[in-house]
């Protein structure tokens, strides 16, 4: 079964050799890395170029700079074929059996349906010193997907049914392309978890998020992207977009979930949402939070 690990670069020079070393060193051998970088002013497509000389199985695509989100939708829609789609960020370490775990996972599944196995990871310094284990507690279900992603790209492995229907009902409206990916297979597919860290995550000052840091470091973050950068107007329309896409095919179970979440705001919904009966959220603190926002209407 081959699969298609997905990079897209930007000015990754500095870490970029220990990432594709990681990859190139896997205990399962049948993989493709598939490169989309993303408009580099550095070294980036230099380090690649070389590392195509000696091996094979990389693909390189230089392309304008169309974001982090937008060239990974490239990425998967122009790597037809795989059996799976793994995500990787430029910046990380694998441990050298991720890959293969990740597989062995997903091969109990019905290969039919939009599955999703994903690891649990360590954060690092960016000199790959050990700063602290990651969660080892990652519930999920298709409600958590909305307002949380516990699979993080990086650790996540999607089958080829996953990467058809994200391709062919592409939105608009994605915040996150893993969160995309989780929503549409705790959806319709199956959830797999390997509870194991099978990535050394590097946190840098310019990380997407703020996961590994102090609690003060979170809350800044959280005030920042969901806050001022409007973030939870986008979480709402990443929503409201998956259901115009998916709902006609959603379970009953399900279908309710959205109707929850999509119903325009008033006192009686935000109440039944205050009082509902399932965790959406996996940490208690963040639990009342999103609560509290369901009562004003935020989210």
């Amino acid at each position: 079964m081959k699969v298609a690990v997905l990079i897209s670069t930007y000015n990754g020079e500095k870490y970029l050799k220990e990432q594709l070393d990681s990859i190139l060193n896997q205990t399962y051998k049948d993989i493709d890395i598939c490169i989309r970088d993303d408009g580099s002013k550095d070294n980036t497509i230099t380090i690649i170029k070389g590392y195509m000389q000696e091996y094979q199985n990389i693909k390189l695509e230089e392309g304008k700079n169309v974001g982090f989100l937008n060239s990974f939708y490239e990425l998967l829609s122009s790597s037809e074929g795989y059996d799976f789609y793994s995500f990787c960020d430029q910046d990380d370490v694998w441990e050298n059996n991720k890959v293969e775990k990740l597989v062995n996972a997903l091969k109990s599944c019905d290969e039919n349906k939009p599955n999703l196995a994903f690891s649990d990871s360590d954060y690092y310094d960016e000199n790959l010193n050990f700063i602290k284990s990651g969660d080892r507690d990652r519930t999920y279900s298709f409600r958590n997907s909305l307002v949380e992603c516990v699979s993080q790209g990086m650790t996540m492995i999607i089958n080829k049914m996953a990467r058809d229907i994200i391709v062919s009902k592409k939105s608009e409206k994605v915040y996150f392309h893993d969160q995309w990916a989780y929503m549409v297979c705790s959806c319709f597919g199956d959830i797999k978890y390997v509870k194991e860290s099978l990535v050394k995550y590097r946190r840098l000052t310019e990380n997407v998020t703020a996961e590994g840091k102090g609690f003060i470091s979170v809350m800044k973050w959280r005030i920042k992207k969901l806050v001022l950068d409007n973030g939870f107007k986008k979480f709402k329309y990443q929503i409201l977009d998956f259901k115009k896409l998916f709902y006609s095919e959603a379970s009953f179970e399900n279908k309710k979930i959205l109707d929850l979440f999509t119903e325009k705001y008033n006192l009686k919904n935000a109440i039944k949402k205050l009082f509902y009966s399932k965790r959406f959220r996996r940490k208690l603190l963040d639990e009342f939070m999103i609560r509290f926002l369901f009562l004003f209407g935020i989210i």
